[in-house]
């Protein structure tokens, strides 16, 4: 299983909607916060090159933007992961 990483602020409806999603598929994530930890944001920025969550790592592949748009991809990674 390939390491996921979940990228959020608080009180963001994407942001939860990636960790219900990744939640419903058994998957084990880290999340961290950007908002409250510099070097987590600084981290999120060198893999995705964005400064908006959620940003969603699994593995090598890296998932932003508007969270509708990259659901399919995020289940594909996770059926890879498996």
């Amino acid at each position: 299983m390939r390491d996921i990483t979940v990228y959020t602020v608080p009180q963001c409806a994407d942001c939860e909607a990636v960790k219900r999603l990744l939640t419903s598929q058994g998957a084990a994530f880290t999340e961290k916060n950007v908002r409250g930890d510099p070097l987590a944001l600084a981290e999120m920025q060198a893999k995705a090159n964005v400064r908006i969550a959620p940003v969603t790592v699994i593995g090598d592949q890296v998932f932003h933007d508007l969270f509708d748009d990259q659901r399919p991809g995020i289940l594909s990674a996770l059926g890879a992961a498996k």
